[in-house]
């Protein structure tokens, strides 16, 4: 992946959803900065981080992070966490996880570069006869060759 010319950051592509207030917005921002290496990659024009939060404080609460990347699938990400504090760092372990699969996916399977590097050879020792191939008896000769 190429180095994006304006990399996304967390602070200028996260928007708070349902159950979080603008004020929150720093505070989440601030918790989400480990992700800023991951979408460095990504140019910030064409990526959206969005959290939201249903039944904040309650039994049951469900934290959710969608991400958008141009030319990329929706990734969304939630937890059940009753912490809020946990199911943040949840939402955004699973976002690095699943934005490294995503990654992973796109690239390549058979790379010919790869196939363009010499494999190292095992090194043979001439004086070392154990290893070698017996030499053919051309006295025997296959039923299928005679």
């Amino acid at each position: 992946m190429s180095a994006a010319a304006n990399p996304a950051t967390v602070a200028e592509c996260l928007r708070v959803g349902a159950g979080f207030s603008q004020g929150d917005r720093n505070w989440i921002a601030e918790q989400f900065t480990t992700l800023d290496a991951r979408l460095a990659g990504f140019h910030a024009d064409a990526t959206e981080l969005e959290v939201s939060v249903k039944d904040r404080e309650a039994r049951g609460q469900k934290v959710t992070l969608e991400c958008w990347i141009a030319g990329r699938q929706k990734i969304v990400t939630t937890s059940a966490e009753e912490d809020l504090h946990a199911a943040l760092n949840d939402v955004r372990d699973d976002l690095r996880r699943r934005l490294n699969d995503s990654k992973t996916r796109q690239e390549p399977r058979h790379n010919k570069h790869l196939r363009d590097i010499p494999q190292p050879q095992p090194e043979v020792d001439p004086t070392d006869e154990s290893d070698a191939l017996p030499v053919a008896d051309p006295s025997r000769a296959d039923a299928e060759t005679a």
